[in-house]
């Protein structure tokens, strides 16, 4: 919003060359106002404007970049604007940039780096990709438990100015193991004279460097934390985890399954930056099979082909019963897939899943079965047929298979993720698509099989 109030203002000034102005005006601007309006600009515009802020401001800013625009900047900054902005980002900040560049960017930016900043990321990308070591930053604040509060104050004045945060104060023993964490307002409240292990409970909840970072979001969401300490295999205190990353992975984490759940694989980069040759490549597979499974749905109504030579009218109700089981069946899917997700239920509940679904699937399917039959009936008669005995078998058959598929899209769409995940797959691709193909086939199955059972002698 502030950005397109100012824009006009921007614009102005850009091309009046009034860059006094325009510093002015950009430093007292919030850092993500800034690179909206960045994101805007030609590439030789926005590198002046880029060139005008303060060094601290100017890497808050470049965070918040695309990796498009990021990239197209890096090509332009010289060896001390790179160096400065780097210099000025968080070690985990720097991790999530090098994870996104080409080679030969990746090794301008290791060598812009001094030493110290260099080893502390190369030491934060020997963790596995997508890990919670890959996502903290090693700027804390910690104190021993055998210093007094004054001290401890005195500790985290002195160096608190470089770390991310100073909300949560983390107690190490002499080895660097985490012993406990205490809230900054625990210390500002205490007696000055009292030892940090009179504030202590030794009772703190902490990250492996070694967990998905998908349980990073599930921790920080479960114990309503801003920051979450991070230890190795030994139990050493080797980084902490902050609210502001884990909000970039819940975001990223909920992208990606929706984008399974839509039946293609997950984009690489935002929709506005992948080229069509990569959205192609993403949806093109998964189309294709799809598609094949679809054919088993043909192969099934060929079966039946007599079936509906002798009642052609059983043809024009296959949509809606497949469709109402595929729409069951991705209900189920959606909602076991996203209780699995925020461990609403686990898998060993797939027993008590199964009931409920059943049950429910009983409940819908009669709902429709008998609102189908009614309404089946009475747009036959609406159509000139003649009620009798026939006509009432069709509603019936329309509405009984409705219960059967109804039941079945249920089970398949709540059992799916289940078996996906025993397998170490990720659930959310037994979403809508999948789960509406299976159903299509066991669908026209379930159909034809009651027409047989109900109008056999009478309408076949």
């Amino acid at each position: 919003m502030i950005v397109h109030l100012l824009k006009p203002e921007f614009e102005e000034l850009i091309k009046e060359k009034d860059w006094v102005a325009l510093k002015d005006i950009l430093n007292d601007v919030p850092a993500v106002d800034v690179a909206e309006l960045l994101e805007e600009l030609d590439a030789d515009i926005a590198i002046v404007i880029f060139r005008l802020l303060k060094k601290r401001k100017a890497a808050d800013v470049f965070t918040y970049l695309s990796s498009g625009k990021g990239m197209e900047l890096l090509n332009m900054f010289t060896a001390q604007q790179l160096s400065e902005v780097m210099s000025n980002l968080e070690p985990d900040e720097r991790v999530s940039l090098v994870e996104e560049l080409p080679g030969h960017l990746t090794q301008r930016v290791m060598n812009s780096l001094n030493v110290e900043d260099r080893k502390q990321s190369q030491k934060l990308l020997g963790y596995p990709e997508e890990s919670v070591g890959r996502l903290m930053t090693p700027r804390y604040v910690k104190v021993k438990k055998d210093w007094t509060v004054q001290r401890a104050m005195e500790h985290i004045r002195e160096y608190g100015h470089s770390v991310e945060t100073v909300n949560v104060i983390y107690v190490v023993d002499a080895d660097e193991h985490l012993i406990d964490d205490l809230r900054l307002n625990q210390l500002i409240l205490a007696d000055p004279g009292a030892p940090i292990s009179s504030l202590m409970d030794e009772s703190f909840e902490a990250l492996s460097a070694f967990d998905d970072q998908e349980d990073g979001v599930k921790m920080l969401s479960k114990y309503d934390r801003v920051a979450m300490p991070v230890v190795d295999s030994d139990g050493i205190l080797v980084g902490i985890v902050t609210v502001d990353d884990i909000i970039d992975v819940a975001e990223e984490e909920t992208t990606e399954d929706m984008q399974l759940m839509a039946g293609m694989s997950a984009l690489d980069d935002y929709y506005s930056e992948t080229t069509i040759f990569q959205m192609v490549k993403k949806r093109v597979g998964w189309l294709i099979m799809l598609f094949m499974g679809q054919m088993l749905t043909v192969t099934a109504m060929a079966s039946y082909e007599d079936a509906l030579a002798a009642a052609a009218m059983l043809s024009f109700f296959i949509p809606m019963i497949i469709s109402s089981g595929g729409n069951s069946g991705s209900q189920a899917a959606t909602l076991i897939i996203r209780a699995i997700s925020t461990d609403d239920i686990k898998l060993n509940d797939w027993w008590m899943v199964l009931k409920r679904e059943l049950f429910s699937g009983l409940l819908l399917g009669s709902f429709l079965g008998v609102m189908g039959s009614i309404v089946i009936a009475t747009w036959m008669v609406l159509r000139g047929e003649v009620f009798s005995i026939g006509l009432v078998l069709q509603a019936l058959t329309v509405g009984t298979s409705l219960v059967g598929v109804v039941v079945f899209g249920n089970l398949s769409g709540s059992m799916l993720p289940f078996v996906m995940s025993h397998f170490g797959l990720d659930p959310a691709v037994t979403s809508a698509p999948f789960v509406a193909t299976l159903v299509d086939v066991t669908g026209i199955i379930i159909y034809f099989s009651v027409a047989l059972l109900l109008l056999q002698g009478v309408v076949l």
